[in-house]
């Protein structure tokens, strides 16, 4: 269950005429969403291939310690940030599950190869296009490492793909050697993918991706909230507070702020509109972007994330995450009163169920609010434009 408020904190900061105007727009705003062609991360998950996942998860464990992902950008961040706020954070013993692909990085490439080199490892690799700089090379290197390592029949069964169902080098290369294979489909774009195997797959060596996925369909519900926080957010904006800082009190969730930054930054940004998104993480973050949040330029607001419920310690004789969400309360509070517009989003506990229906609901807010700018939120054109830079120069090498 999760629970809103954008209002408490953030009322005087927004013109009633300006929300009323774009609440006008809802009827509008959501027929523009549900005439796109890519949402089909609104559709039901097909029960089958949930089994299949399980299925070969299972099948992976029992001759391998461990599963490379390899992948960047949507094909990564979802699943890592599921994975993060749901593991442990010592004596982690559940399956070992390595993301790859995220960095060119020799002395990482170095290490991850390494250390491959001294167990059995399964690859599964993501890219609808199968042309990603990050990912080719990372899938590259290992390949070779697996050719050394393992016979041809060893290695049909220890690649796993995931990629566009009929085009790319990766969908050919299952149809040469037939490798197990996902499919991405072509209405749901890598941002807005959590609901496809390039997310739930990984997520099922860990997790109860039934769970996850009850909750995502469970966002659902959430549609007239989601729409409101958007146009929360587009007042704010008419109002000069343009970058929106994620909040969160649990280190866990990390990455799932870094999720968000993706979502909103590549879905908002576009043609000079759209809000920056950051994240903080307290109390540590307090401690250094505090002061500039509570004294500095006037063009933030923030998002809370509360857990209501999580582990007791106590701490004289007071729950030590009663304490933390003391420190939230009062610090939503004192920026407020430092002219920072403060939403508020409340998560009963942190568990498979809840963050799947955050997930959809932030999808959601993602896809009303690029709208509510003008803007197409399920494109990503600049992102070309360092890749045609970065093509251009290595072939001049």
């Amino acid at each position: 269950m999760l629970e809103f408020n954008f209002n408490k904190y953030v009322d005087k900061f927004i013109n009633p005429e300006d929300r009323n105007k774009y609440l006008t727009q809802k009827k509008d705003i959501i027929n523009k969403f549900l005439s796109s062609d890519m949402i089909g991360w609104t559709n039901e998950i097909d029960d089958n291939l949930v089994e299949r996942m399980i299925n070969l998860s299972n099948k992976v464990k029992k001759n391998s310690s461990c599963l490379v992902v390899i992948g960047i950008g949507g094909s990564f961040l979802g699943s890592y940030a599921v994975k993060e706020m749901l593991g442990n954070y010592f004596n982690d013993s559940s399956f070992k599950v390595i993301y790859a692909g995220t960095t060119l990085s020799s002395k990482y490439m170095n290490e991850l190869l390494n250390y491959l080199e001294t167990i059995d490892f399964t690859v599964n690799v993501i890219s609808k296009s199968g042309t990603t700089m990050e990912t080719s090379i990372t899938y590259e290197l290992i390949k070779e490492l697996m050719k050394r390592k393992y016979n041809l029949d060893e290695i049909k069964e220890r690649i796993i793909i995931t990629t566009d169902k009929e085009k790319g080098t990766l969908r050919r290369e299952v149809e040469e050697e037939g490798y197990e294979d996902f499919i991405i489909p072509d209405d749901i774009g890598g941002r807005y993918s959590i609901v496809t195997p390039a997310h739930l797959f990984p997520l099922a060596f860990n997790i109860d991706i039934k769970e996850f996925i009850s909750g995502l369909t469970n966002g659902k519900k959430y549609l007239e909230q989601a729409y409101e926080y958007a146009v929360c957010r587009k007042c704010l904006f008419d109002a000069g507070k343009t970058v929106e800082n994620f909040v969160s009190y649990e280190e866990n969730m990390y990455y799932f702020t870094e999720w968000l930054k993706q979502l909103f930054g590549e879905s908002e940004g576009k043609d000079g509109k759209g809000i920056f998104p950051v994240s903080t993480i307290h109390t540590r973050d307090l401690h250094s972007l505090g002061q500039f949040i509570q004294e500095g330029n006037k063009i933030i607001f923030e998002t809370f994330f509360k857990v209501n419920s999580s582990n007791v310690v106590s701490y004289k004789n007071t729950d030590l995450h009663f304490i933390n969400n003391v420190v939230l309360d009062s610090v939503q509070k004192a920026h407020f009163d430092g002219c920072v517009p403060c939403n508020l989003v409340t998560i009963e506990k942190v568990c498979e169920y809840s963050v799947g229906e955050l997930m959809y609901f932030y999808m959601l807010s993602a896809a009303f609010s690029s709208l509510l700018f003008g803007v197409n939120p399920f494109d990503q054109p600049g992102v070309e434009v360092y890749k045609k830079e970065v093509k251009e120069n290595l072939r001049m090498l």
